[in-house]
């Protein structure tokens, strides 16, 4: 990112390599600051505030006028009284015939660069009047600081008395990024992507609320057979690279500045990986994300680079695409690609290590597609954790992947460290709780949004026997039994090859829909290979004595949404703790 500052789609970025303003008078001088000032008047003023809008305007006559004076105005009001200003400059007289008129325009201003998505960044290499790493957070606080002294300041005057209730929010930026100019062992066909600087550091600033352009994702992930991003060139001023560990996957995540928010929502869901592991390496993927090819229409697939073994993703650059299920599921798809192609087989669905109060100890996997009911299931587990469990950890909570081991063990590994999950289905009192890591997405629109951490890289990446597998039934009503054990394989693989479930609008499905292996991000596209791997994954539980069955986790049926997973969870304890 080379210029210092940024506004658009409602997300501000600062550049403080490049500028840092720790003066009120710098502030107020700023480019940053005039374009805030002349946004706000252009887009905010005049859409919900026309009558504020139309008492300056008819006096400035033009927003150009008017945005200028404003700045003039404020600067002089953080240095002398309203009498002075006044002096300076009789058309300043104007903006103090309304005191209240006023402070509510100012009020409305701040309001406005709160709503605003801010983010800033330092680049290591280019330190110019800038900011060095080791300063970053003391100086977005020390930005937070100044800004909103500022803003008091001018209140102030303009009310000839000091502010007596001070509210400490967050004024400056609410995540921030350190970056690195790396090299790294890129194929030619990619060097117009080595100019992108890597992410080294994020700071987020909680509560961190983000509202998307879209709040389901729609489809899946097709294969192209031609490669979409064979020598294009990226500018460094417009884009980033998130260098993930996706399961044992690196991959390079490139997303357009336009789409942040998603960028930072990586940092609560997989791991950033370390300079050593990606300096000089070759990525086993590459996501482009927000490319802006001229295409208004959705274009989401994935192509199979043979000749470098690198898969590569793609997503273009338009208002259909800005979702966080769209950054998350392509990667899970291009993970669950390259792992079939080692013979490892994709779960769809949740694992965790549980160590009861009596000391036993299993190792469960629960399979199903979005709003099958997984999530909910781990959250029930939660619930119940004072009465029944001594320990519990959670190995993937959405994506996960088997290995058959030299000696024979099957083991289930995940792929994030973090969770992607429906306000809804948290327990309110625990979705509070995550306040201050989690990242919110639309959180009054149905399907809301948080990505929160809740495992470490250790340990989804260690491996755990596996000891049950069952498939979450989301939309039969059982009043009995919520767990039922097959004694026939073929049955068993029927059942979690149909992948069924009615859908809960996580997604644009409706009703009752299937997809195969309950996996559409992965093993649809792969399927025939997938088969061959089912069929020889669950030969070898069944013969290792893994429990394989059904859970009726009941989230789809009418009323069971909460007591449905919680009375599964209840059994299941009951049935491991024999």
């Amino acid at each position: 990112m080379l210029q210092e500052f940024t506004l658009s789609r409602g997300r501000a970025m600062m550049n403080f390599t490049m500028k840092y303003c720790d003066t009120k008078q710098k502030l107020l001088t700023s480019y940053g600051f005039k374009c805030v000032i002349e946004s706000f008047i252009k887009y905010d003023l005049t859409k919900d505030e026309l009558v504020i809008y139309e008492y300056y305007i008819k006096h400035f006559k033009t927003e150009e006028e008017f945005a200028g004076s404003l700045i003039e105005v404020f600067k002089l009001l953080t240095v002398f009284n309203i009498e002075d200003v006044e002096e300076v400059d009789k058309r300043y007289a104007f903006y103090f015939q309304d005191k209240d008129m006023f402070i509510e325009l100012v009020d409305l201003l701040y309001t406005y660069w709160k709503r605003l998505e801010r983010y800033a960044v330092v680049r290591n290499t280019r330190i110019a009047a800038g900011l060095q790493d080791t300063r970053f957070i003391q100086a977005n606080e020390m930005l937070s600081d100044l800004i909103l002294a500022t803003s008091r300041r001018i209140v102030d005057t303009v009310n000839g008395h000091p502010t007596r209730i001070f509210r400490q929010n967050t004024a400056g930026a609410t995540a921030g990024l350190t970056l690195n100019e790396v090299q790294w062992n890129c194929p030619i066909e990619y060097q117009g992507l080595t100019s992108i600087p890597f992410i080294s550091k994020v700071v987020i600033q909680p509560p961190f609320i983000s509202y998307t352009k879209r709040n389901t994702r729609d489809g899946i992930f097709h294969e192209h057979k031609q490669n979409p991003i064979e020598n294009i060139v990226l500018n460094e001023d417009d884009w980033f690279v998130f260098p993930a560990k996706v399961g044992s996957m690196l991959t390079f995540v490139y997303f357009h500045k336009d789409f942040m928010v998603h960028g930072i929502g990586l940092s609560n869901l997989f791991e950033l990986a370390l300079e050593n592991e990606y300096i000089g390496k070759k990525p086993d993927i590459i996501y482009i994300f927000g490319y802006p090819d001229g295409v208004k229409e959705k274009r989401t697939f994935y192509h199979k680079d043979k000749k470098n073994d690198i898969l590569i993703g793609y997503a273009n650059y338009c208002d259909d695409i800005d979702y966080f299920g769209y950054m998350k599921k392509m990667l899970l798809t291009l993970h669950n690609v390259k792992q079939i192609e080692n013979k490892r087989l994709p779960i769809h669905g949740a694992m965790v290590n549980i160590v009861l109060k009596n000391g036993t100890e299993s190792n469960i996997i629960i399979v199903g597609d979005s709003g099958a009911g997984k999530s909910e299931s781990l959250e029930a587990f939660r619930t119940l954790n004072d009465k029944y469990i001594r320990h519990m950890r959670v190995i993937f909570d959405d994506m996960g992947y088997l290995v058959k081991e030299k000696e024979g063990t099957i083991k289930g590994y995940g792929t994030e460290i973090g969770a992607f999950v429906r306000v809804d289905d948290l327990d309110p009192s625990y979705a509070y709780e995550q306040m201050d890591r989690g990242i919110y997405s639309n959180p009054d629109k149905v399907n809301a949004r948080v990505t929160i951490p809740i495992s470490t890289y250790e340990v989804i990446s260690k491996g755990y026997k596996v000891d049950m597998i069952l498939y979450a039934n989301n939309y039969t009503e059982s009043d009995k039994k919520k767990i039922n054990f097959f004694d026939d394989l073929t049955q068993a693989i029927q059942v979690f090859e149909d992948g069924a479930r009615k859908a809960k609008g996580t997604t644009t499905e409706i009703g009752l829909v299937k997809s195969y292996f309950a996996n559409p991000f992965g093993p649809v596209q792969e399927q025939a290979e997938t088969e061959v791997l089912v069929r020889a994954y669950f030969k070898d539980m069944q013969d290792a004595g893994v429990k394989i069955g059904e859970i009726y986790t009941s989230l789809a049926v009418d009323g069971q949404t909460k007591d449905g997973p919680r009375r599964a969870a209840e059994e299941l304890f009951e049935l491991i703790n024999k």
